[in-house]
């Protein structure tokens, strides 16, 4: 008997395909002889070509054409939409194979962030990614996020300096938008009241701002080791592995450590949890202003504050952030 063949689409970003992950794993495990295959963007790749659910991964470079022309010979049973936009609608309607897509709920997001009317569902969004294939009988197995560290990108204990050894405190730096992230003086606040040795995540975007938090903080006598920039995503993985819990904003680093089940702290600045997209399945702790009429401004964010005050972060304290992490089990 054939294998049925699945292809999943997802083309961005890192927490969104991160999140896609229990699909993966539960299709792969309960359909009988399932062979699945995942698309997305090139940069991305290295996020699923260590997953053992996935037997082939194939890539949209610049081309959209030359992608269909690579799964059309592939001969698909089921398409698996989680991305739902109009490049995967157009891939959809090429290869012609059965099509499950996933619901967006765009209008609903847009009445929270331009009239504060939440009228969105009380269910994270991996909860609802797994509802798209329920009509296959694929149910959650509740066994949270993956993410597969290939073992040449594994950092061994002597990588780090000896002050962090014994112990230390991962925080993700980086934020796609800037109004999803703390400002520095926010950063130094934050960092301040943590007891244990810092490491600082991030890509080569976040290197200048984490010298200069690393800077205000050896001022202070805190331990801290900025790798921003110096590391692959899998090497700050490997670091998120090994860290005693993990301060992260609304990113993709947060999803990439909840897949690790690490104790999260996550920081949310014009963005809400309410879209469902909170760590999964993980112990965490949301810090977040839920006094301001004007959040969320957007469902992505912005560059600077739409209105100027910033508040949304800038009202954030941080004093009670060690009981808090504590307190989770």
């Amino acid at each position: 008997m054939p294998p049925t063949k699945f292809l999943i689409l997802r083309f961005s970003s890192i927490g969104d395909i991160v999140l896609t992950t229990p699909v993966v794993r539960c299709i792969k495990l309960q359909y009988p002889q399932a062979e699945v295959h995942y698309a997305t963007k090139k940069a991305f790749k290295g996020l699923l070509e260590n997953n053992p659910y996935i037997d082939k991964v194939h890539i949209l470079e610049e081309s959209l054409s030359a992608l269909v022309h690579q799964l059309k010979a592939e001969r698909f049973d089921f398409v698996i939409d989680l991305h739902h936009n109009l490049r995967t609608s157009l891939i959809k309607w090429q290869l012609g194979a059965k099509a499950f897509s996933f619901d967006k709920l765009n209008f609903r997001k847009f009445l929270l962030v331009k009239f504060k009317k939440n009228l969105l569902p009380d269910v994270h969004i991996v909860d609802r990614y797994m509802a798209t294939v329920a009509d296959l009988g694929i149910k959650n197995d509740y066994k949270g996020l993956d993410y597969f560290i290939p073992a040449r990108d594994e950092l061994p204990l002597e990588w780090l300096p000896e002050t962090h050894q014994q112990g230390f405190v991962v925080y993700a730096i980086g934020g796609q938008h800037e109004t999803k992230k703390l400002p520095l003086s926010k950063m130094v606040e934050l960092c301040s009241e943590i007891k244990q040795p810092l490491v600082l995540i991030g890509g080569k975007e976040d290197l200048a701002q984490g010298e200069d938090l690393r800077t205000l903080l050896e001022k202070q006598g805190k331990k801290v080791l900025n790798t921003c920039g110096k590391c692959n995503l899998n090497q700050s993985a490997s670091l998120l592995q090994q860290a005693q819990w993990v301060i992260s904003h609304d990113t993709g680093m947060m999803h990439v450590a909840a897949a690790l089940k690490k104790k999260v702290v996550s920081i949310w600045g014009n963005t809400v949890p309410s879209f469902g997209m909170y760590p999964y399945l993980t112990p965490f702790v949301v810090i977040e202003n839920t006094d301001l009429q004007c959040r969320p401004c957007s469902k992505i964010g912005y560059e600077k504050c739409p209105v100027g005050h910033f508040r949304c972060t800038q009202d954030l304290t941080f004093k009670h952030i060690n009981q808090l992490v504590q307190s989770l089990r």
